[in-house]
């Protein structure tokens, strides 16, 4: 497993449950309310462009499959991603969960 170095201190988070998520377009609009500046943009420009190969697979992805389950194995590997994992092994690992283009 490879661990990418982090360059600057990151808070703990208790993992926490989703239960709901913030609805769009009423979370958006009480985020800019509140954030006058963006948070983390030295972040920015890397997510993006790490998580950009995986959003052009789950577009083409959707094409032959659905959308939710596009969007679930999109989910799962920048999830892996961001669990540690380098993008190549996440992606190994969610293809190998599915049989017959569904996870069982």
């Amino acid at each position: 497993m490879h661990y990418y170095s982090i360059p600057y201190p990151t808070p703990y988070y208790q993992p926490q449950t989703v239960t709901q998520f913030p609805q769009y377009p009423q979370s958006e609009m009480i985020a800019h309310q509140q954030i006058k500046q963006p948070l983390y943009p030295q972040l920015k420009d890397q997510t993006l462009s790490t998580i950009a190969p995986f959003v052009q697979y789950g577009l083409k992805e959707a094409q032959t499959t659905s959308f939710a389950h596009a969007l679930q194995e999109i989910a799962a590997m920048t999830y892996l991603i961001g669990r540690g994992f380098d993008p190549q092994t996440a992606y190994a690992i969610v293809e190998s969960w599915e049989l017959n283009e569904a996870f069982y």
